[in-house]
């Protein structure tokens, strides 16, 4: 690989040319020797390592997504926070595209940037603190490497996501939500301090008590207003077993009904769902609960599956440890990798749908909805209480409560394929919108500004505002397409 040092700036960007400095006045890179003598004093050192290489940036061109494909002229592996704001305030300066990069698990090339600069923070991974109900750690961390440390101290996060190897930056910048949302909100409502480094070069501390706008802004901003570096997380205390319930329903009423009546009770600690194909062709669904327990303090199974309707004899009851249930995708994700699928696009679509709609808006889609149109991935229905949600910029449609609703596409590396899918996604999100549902933004829908605008509704001012505050020269979050 390719390091920069500080009087050789961003080697071999131009095929055959040594790039050495950058005009401010013509913003492009510099490749004359003499301007090296002149231009490479400004340019700042890092703890880590700014890389060139073709083979780095073309990692960083990619994501989980495989569809959008941008280019950055450097990937920059910190290795210190200071890395970040130097790099950011040269950016600044210089009018240059900062990304910040997680595991990279978007699906619409969200953390890319073509001709920028990629902040990889997986190398800023540090736990620095678990205390009685928090702990305090790096966005690079992986949740599954929070979790490992903080259940041995018999702590959890209250609201983990369904895959677990993604970062803590990344979840935290759209929100982060899980089978626990209906008692606990999204990750992000769980947050209660971050360090970031704004799109000024600033670093600061904020929480709800200290710099709250910042706070609240950054806090699922889809990356529009400060990378996030460090962040104080709420913990509970965490059982050690999982019972999980696999309740099947033949028609869509009844099973959303069910869900419904199970979040506003709160029997149970983990409530979620799944459309799953039927033997001959069409859908039945799959109601997933989950009732967490310690020790000999078994949990209830007659009074925890009192007045549901689900198809009797169907049940599927298991118990496992709280981590094997938390990491129950380990074994798919290492499967869909020995067999390739993982490495293929994945069109997703995931929306909000308000509760009133979600019946029948679903069970249109259904109809005629086929394996190949999802490409075998699963599709996700379930409720959460929006009462949860206090983050401004998290949005969700008007109601007690909406439903999620993600199909996880997988596509051949066709482009026809890969364009239905788009095409389809664009449609079923335009209905649902029409219908006053949300989209979710980690989704693979292509958006518009004005889509964007649509998206935030009355609080777009404000969203507005808060780019104009934190970043105005606009150099975070351009994969988003907002501004």
């Amino acid at each position: 690989m390719t390091q920069l040092s500080r009087r050789t700036f961003l080697k071999s960007l131009v095929a055959g040319a040594v790039v050495v400095g950058f005009d401010r006045a013509t913003s492009s890179w510099v490749t004359s020797a003499h301007a090296a003598e002149q231009l490479a004093p400004n340019f700042p050192t890092f703890d880590g390592v700014l890389y060139t290489d073709a083979a780095t940036r073309a990692e960083a061109a990619e994501d989980y997504g495989h569809i959008i494909h941008r280019t950055p002229n450097a990937v920059l592996k910190p290795g210190s926070v200071n890395d970040i704001v130097r790099l950011v305030r040269f950016a600044k300066n210089n009018n240059i595209k900062i990304s910040g990069r997680g595991q990279g698990h978007s699906t619409y090339g969200q953390p890319q940037i073509q001709g920028g600069v990629v902040i990889d923070m997986s190398t800023l991974n540090t736990i620095h603190e678990i205390g009685r109900d928090y702990v305090i750690a790096d966005a690079g961390l992986k949740w599954h490497q929070l979790l490992d440390s903080t259940l041995a101290q018999g702590l959890t996060p209250p609201v983990m996501t369904d895959y677990i190897e993604l970062s803590i930056g990344g979840t935290l910048s759209v929100g982060g939500i899980g089978g626990a949302s209906h008692q606990h909100g999204v990750q992000i409502d769980n947050v209660i301090e971050l360090t970031v480094v704004t799109g000024e070069g600033n670093l600061e501390t904020c929480s709800k008590n200290r710099n709250k706008d910042l706070f609240e802004s950054v806090l699922g901003g889809l990356g529009q207003f400060a990378i996030i570096v460090r962040a104080k997380l709420k913990l509970i205390r965490a059982e050690t077993s999982a019972r999980v319930f696999n309740l099947f329903y033949d028609d869509i009423e009844t099973f959303t009904g069910d869900q419904t009546r199970l979040i506003r009770d709160g029997r149970f600690d983990y409530v979620e769902g799944q459309v799953v194909p039927k033997a001959g062709g069409g859908w039945n669904f799959m109601l997933e609960a989950v009732s967490y327990y310690s020790g000999n303090k078994l949990p209830n199974n007659t009074r925890l599956l009192r007045n549901l309707s689900y198809t009797q004899g169907t049940e599927v009851i298991s118990d496992t440890t709280y981590f094997a249930f938390l990491n129950r995708l380990e074994a798919t994700e290492a499967f869909l990798r020995s067999i390739g699928v993982w490495f293929l696009p994945h069109p997703w679509f995931d929306v909000f749908v308000k509760s009133r709609h979600v019946n029948q808006y679903v069970g249109n889609i259904l109809e005629t909805l086929t394996l190949d149109d999802t490409g075998q991935g699963p599709i996700l229905l379930y409720p959460v209480k929006t009462n949860k949600f206090t983050k401004p910029f998290f949005r969700v449609p008007d109601g007690e409560i909406v439903f999620l609703f993600d199909i996880l596409r997988t596509a051949p590396n066709i482009p026809e394929v890969i364009n239905a899918m788009m095409a389809s996604n664009r449609e079923l999100f335009e209905t649902n919108r029409d219908l006053g549902g949300n989209r979710y933004a980690i989704g693979a829908i292509e958006f518009s500004q004005a889509d964007w605008q649509q998206h935030f509704g009355n609080v777009w001012n404000d969203f507005r505002r808060a780019k104009n505050r934190y970043d105005p020269c606009n150099i975070l979050g351009g994969g988003q397409g907002i501004f």
